[in-house]
């Protein structure tokens, strides 16, 4: 081969080795390699998204009140419930781990706590649930219940499932005072199962009481319906009750205290079933006059003349009687009938001797059930009527104890905010 040819043919090996070269760098292996990994990367990702979605459950759960919140009610503001699923397991317990009793419901839908929660406290719920293919969900939520200083609350009278006489009101005191006193007694209900007209006499801005225009009716129920969850009593602060109260009437009871003729009658259903000598208040220590309802009872109890302005010149009580016994309250300011055994027999009927009580005769100790002040405690009960007359003093205030019956019917109905 001469030169000229041999080159000519280096230059055309050149030439296919340069193309095959090309043909690699450009259009080859390389490039096909790099698409082929980014499409498994997206489709092990797709994979993997569906696969998350597969073990993901359907079920959504709902806690109330929502997770921070605070100034929630002590009644109905915790629940939990679930869509799409059903609850299997909810605990809620205070910030302090103090476990809260709950129920979750028959058809594991919702759940709710069995007793009603404190004020200012802090509470954590923790809600698990499934779906249909038994997928599990879960839900926290921490909240904090209305405080003290927020909320007010109603000390009522009589106690539920109690037996009190006919001259018993329902009196309420509220621990706040009430500024939306018409918002606030709408509702509360009170209602009779005698049919009798029951209206409520605010008599301040804490305390409502509630009665008919005449005594209740032996026999009869009394209803008392809280509904003040929620309720602005005043500017800033809520009603936290939801209760129902029921107490029974008892036979009609009342006794009339007549300071002039010093006897007491006592009438049971409208027959005098007996009739008892009295000492009422000395000509310079007048009982009160009036309608007076019994609202607390003692077997013994003290009085000391001190704690109601009773003193001497050394600022002791005029009287210091540590077991009085046999003592009924009528007034707020001290007033009670109760026996005497410190007094002669005789003043009993004939004298009016005492610092404004009604005494009856009684004997030391309250154990002898034979005299006249254990035989009126035994046979009376709270809620009773004391009517008292002819003393010379002044009516009891209608407010002094539980002694409303001391208004007549419309200044009774005016003292309303509804």
């Amino acid at each position: 081969m001469t030169d000229g040819k041999r080159r000519k043919g280096l230059m055309a090996a050149s030439a296919v080795l340069g193309g095959v070269l090309v043909l690699s760098a450009c259009g080859g292996g390389d490039g096909d390699s790099a698409g082929s990994s980014t499409d498994s990367k997206e489709s092990s990702q797709a994979q993997a998204d569906e696969a998350a979605a597969q073990k993901t459950s359907k079920a959504e759960i709902s806690i109330a009140p929502k997770d921070g919140s605070d100034n929630a009610s002590i009644n109905n503001a915790a629940k939990v419930t679930v869509r799409k699923g059903t609850l299997t397991d909810v605990t809620m317990k205070t910030a302090d781990g103090t476990a809260v009793a709950g129920q979750i419901s028959a058809d594991k839908k919702s759940w709710k706590p069995t007793a009603q929660l404190d004020r200012a406290t802090t509470y954590k719920i923790a809600a698990t649930a499934s779906d249909s293919e038994n997928r599990v969900a879960h839900e926290n939520a921490s909240f904090t219940t209305v405080s003290p200083t927020n909320s007010f609350i109603g000390n009522f009278t009589p106690e539920d499932g109690s037996t009190v006489g006919v001259g018993m009101p329902v009196s309420i005191n509220f621990d706040k005072a009430i500024t939306n006193k018409s918002d606030v007694q709408s509702h509360i209900k009170v209602s009779a199962s005698s049919g009798q007209e029951v209206v409520g006499h605010w008599f301040n801005a804490n305390r409502i009481d509630f009665r008919p225009q005449d005594y209740w009716q032996g026999g009869s129920t009394v209803t008392l319906k809280l509904d003040l969850d929620g309720v602005e009593g005043a500017s800033g602060v809520t009603g936290v009750q939801q209760k129902t109260v029921t107490f029974k009437i008892g036979r009609n009871q009342v006794s009339t205290v007549d300071a002039k003729t010093k006897t007491m009658t006592v009438t049971r259903d409208g027959k005098t079933v007996k009739t008892i000598p009295i000492s009422a208040g000395s000509p310079e220590n007048k009982t009160y006059q009036g309608q007076m309802v019994i609202s607390e009872k003692f077997k013994e109890t003290r009085m000391n003349g001190a704690s109601v302005g009773f003193t001497d010149d050394d600022g002791k009580g005029e009287y210091d009687i540590k077991d009085v016994p046999h003592a009924m309250r009528l007034s707020n300011s001290g007033t009670f009938i109760h026996g005497n055994y410190w007094g002669a027999k005789s003043i009993f009927g004939s004298a009016n001797t005492s610092h404004g009580c009604v005494g009856l005769a009684d004997a030391k100790g309250a154990g002898d059930s034979s005299t006249p002040g254990a035989w009126f405690y035994d046979n009376s009960m709270v809620g009773d009527v004391v009517i008292v007359k002819n003393t010379g003093d002044k009516t009891v205030a209608p407010d002094n104890g539980l002694n409303g019956w001391n208004l007549d019917w419309s200044a009774w109905k005016a003292g309303s905010a509804v």
